[in-house]
């Protein structure tokens, strides 16, 4: 997988709400009133990663959580970051 360039990565989370490029993760934070609630995300963006077998630093701070994504491998953003990112925006469109 190759890694992208800063402005690729920048071109691409443009549609996707709320993702913001931090050195060489796409990163995201959600907000949620209670703490099992975040939770519960974090259990349907496990299921996300799995079917992708690609998976995000997750960070939970009582009802905040924070996602980092990156390839570890080739140490930054690659195409299957931007396409995990996206997965998880469609589930959460579906999901309201």
């Amino acid at each position: 997988m190759t890694r992208l360039k800063a402005a690729q990565v920048d071109e691409k989370i443009r549609s996707l709400e709320g993702w913001k490029r931090k050195g060489d993760f796409i990163t995201k934070e959600f907000e949620f009133d209670k703490f099992m609630d975040g939770i519960g995300f974090v259990n349907e963006i496990a299921a996300i990663a799995e079917k992708l077998d690609h998976h995000p630093d997750i960070h939970i701070r009582w009802t905040t959580i924070r996602l980092e994504i990156q390839t570890h491998d080739e140490g930054g953003v690659t195409p299957l970051d931007i396409k995990l990112a996206t997965e998880i925006e469609k589930h959460l469109k579906k999901t309201g």
